[in-house]
């Protein structure tokens, strides 16, 4: 444990931003979860919305340094491949 007042405090803030980023990431993780389940059930329309949200958060996860910007980035892309392939598989 830290001697020093001002050590101590950085401890505290540590803890808060690491529950907010933990949240943040899981909240992610929350809705590529129902994007997925979406698409199982071929619920095109319903995952186009939560690609939408997602694409919010992932950005502003990334702005935050939440997690980096080219994964932000390549979780977006790898998700919206897979609706349009839904959407391929769907129309043929």
């Amino acid at each position: 444990m830290a001697n020093i007042k001002s050590a101590e405090k950085r401890i505290r803030i540590t803890k808060k931003k690491t529950a907010i980023n933990k949240s943040r990431k899981s909240e992610i993780k929350t809705y590529i979860k129902k994007f997925d389940t979406a698409l199982e059930e071929e619920n095109i329309n319903e995952a186009k919305e939560l690609l939408k949200i997602i694409d919010k958060k992932l950005k502003r996860a990334a702005h935050k340094n939440v997690i980096h910007k080219n994964a932000a980035s390549r979780k977006l892309s790898k998700l919206t491949k897979k609706l349009n392939e839904a959407e391929l598989n769907k129309a043929v």
